[in-house]
């Protein structure tokens, strides 16, 4: 058994959004399990509560990251708690299923709001402590955003667009040392599609569909993509910059 000395992120300090539930939660304790004090942000103060509970260095900031300034909120609140501040993960984010013909403008924006333009916010703000530490972020995109999506075109470019930031980021930032990659989960065991409001029905009913489509024969697990958010945010994983990994069972291949 792994000394606290010897765990791979002792010492570090990271910033997971989206911690309440699913692959933040998943990656939250996977991250303190693995030495790291670890700031949980999301909207839900009991799932975040739930979460902290799991492990005592998770601590939690009950916060809405599209509202004006969480940014700086959030760093700030992981580097006053613990000085310094090495791995942003931006997990937080949404789906919608909206047909070319009802296309709402209102959807439009928040699912780009939370996707693409939050996630860019916290990058930013976390840079400095970043350049710092020569520390590194990790975006979470979607099979979706390297593959189409009938019936979910909007969400399936916001993951495009948190696929080219996260290479752009990367090109940027190498030369400061700075390393930024991706993990594109396939259709994973999460509360998404009810949070995007389809009913128990119909979420089974894709969650089937979805399940038939992957040679591996069943879906993600949030778990799965928590190993490779911290396989790739490893320290020892200092040469690699501007990917993005896939972890579909296989989808792509199909």
């Amino acid at each position: 058994m792994s000394s606290a000395s010897t765990l791979p992120f002792a010492s570090r300090v990271a910033i997971v959004t989206g911690a309440g539930s699913g692959i933040g939660r998943a990656t939250a304790i996977a991250l303190a399990e693995s030495g790291a004090r670890v700031l949980g942000v999301g909207r839900r103060k009991e799932a975040l509560e739930e979460t902290a509970r799991a492990h005592s260095d998770i601590a939690v900031l009950p916060l809405d990251i599209c509202a004006e300034g969480a940014a700086h909120v959030a760093v700030d609140t992981a580097v006053a708690m613990w000085g310094r501040l090495d791995l942003l993960v931006n997990n937080a984010g949404a789906t919608a299923l909206m047909p070319l013909a009802e296309t709402d403008r209102g959807v439009v924006t928040t699912l780009f709001e939370l996707n693409v333009t939050a996630p860019s916010l916290l990058a930013a703000a976390a840079l400095p402590h970043l350049r710092a530490s020569s520390g590194s972020i990790v975006n979470v995109s979607s099979t979706y955003g390297h593959r189409p999506l009938a019936g979910g075109a909007h969400y399936a470019a916001t993951k495009s667009a948190v696929e080219q930031l996260t290479r752009s980021w990367a090109l940027e930032l190498a030369p400061e040392g700075v390393r930024v990659n991706a993990i594109a989960p396939g259709p994973t065991e999460t509360e998404v599609l009810a949070s995007a409001g389809l009913s128990p029905g119909d979420v089974a009913a894709v969650r089937s569909q979805e399940r038939e489509r992957i040679p591996t024969g069943r879906l993600g697990r949030p778990g799965d993509v928590a190993d490779w958010i911290l396989r790739i945010a490893d320290p020892r994983s200092a040469h690699i910059t501007g990917q993005v990994l896939t972890t579909d069972g296989g989808l792509e291949l199909a």
